[in-house]
């Protein structure tokens, strides 16, 4: 009978990955946590909203790498994102400490982040994610209004043209990447009003041409203010879009009581 070999010791050298958000406003949503897993890494990349962000993450550590420069005009953003796994990784394997650091929360409308711990993991690295304040958290505080009061579904843009989804427009409809909506390539950076119009033809089956529409970008800068507009559903195809602006349709409907539940329950009282 073969006698197991004992578990190898932990190697401390071993190489680890940590993906921090960093917030949306540079500087005041950064948590302790994150900002310790960015100042004890070895080698630091950064996907970040602009140079400026950028540069102020440069005065936390000494070896801080930028990942926009995988970005090109025609080229698929899939295989960008798979080119920043690979780069973590290299490090990872290498024995470096890299903490990835990324504008908002690095689970939201993120891919990479979560595929490097994947296969970090998968490979017996250590990894870990650390949420941040995302885009989804400022809207709710800019806007308004509570996602708990009647409800609220999120839909990347062209998903709800690619697919058949479900639309409750007795709660709120929040639609992220409108500015690239309906693009099949990943290539491109925005759509035309083309495109927006196809989405307001899917949205009609559901809202009326005049219901509200608000365009919300979150602040990045402290000195700047939340930018928040609002159109009828029938313009949006000839409003300006920023790939950063979410677009949010309020409730088109009240929440109608499902009176058979409500007397089964009060049955049970």
């Amino acid at each position: 009978m073969n006698t197991p070999l004992p578990h190898p010791p932990r190697n401390p050298a071993r190489g680890s990955l940590a993906c921090v958000g960093l917030g949306m406003t540079l500087g005041s949503h950064l948590t302790p946590l994150a900002r310790s897993h960015i100042e004890q890494a070895d080698v630091v990349f950064a996907a970040l909203s602009d140079g400026i962000v950028e540069t102020w993450l440069q005065r936390m550590h000494p070896d801080v790498r930028s990942l926009q420069s995988h970005y090109r005009e025609g080229k698929s953003r899939m295989k960008t994102y798979r080119e920043w796994v690979d780069v973590l990784m290299t490090e990872v394997r290498a024995g470096k400490r890299v903490c990835g650091v990324f504008y908002g929360h690095p689970g939201i409308f993120a891919w990479s982040p979560h595929k490097a711990i994947e296969v970090a993991r998968a490979e017996g690295f250590e990894a870990h994610m650390e949420p941040g304040i995302s885009a989804e958290d400022c809207l709710y505080a800019d806007l308004g209004f509570d996602p708990g009061r009647v409800g609220c579904q999120h839909f990347e843009a062209s998903q709800l043209l690619f697919y058949e989804r479900r639309i409750d427009v007795t709660g709120y409809l929040v639609l992220w990447q409108v500015g690239v909506v309906g693009d099949r390539s990943l290539k491109r950076f925005a759509t035309g009003a083309a495109h927006r119009q196809v989405l307001v033809d899917v949205l009609a089956a559901d809202y009326p041409l005049d219901h509200e529409v608000i365009i919300y970008r979150a602040a990045t800068l402290p000195i700047e203010r939340p930018r928040i507009r609002r159109v009828a559903l029938r313009d949006l195809p000839h409003t300006p879009l920023t790939a950063e602006e979410t677009v949010v349709l309020p409730p088109a409907q009240a929440l109608k009581p499902n009176l058979a539940v409500q007397e089964r329950l009060a049955a049970l009282e």
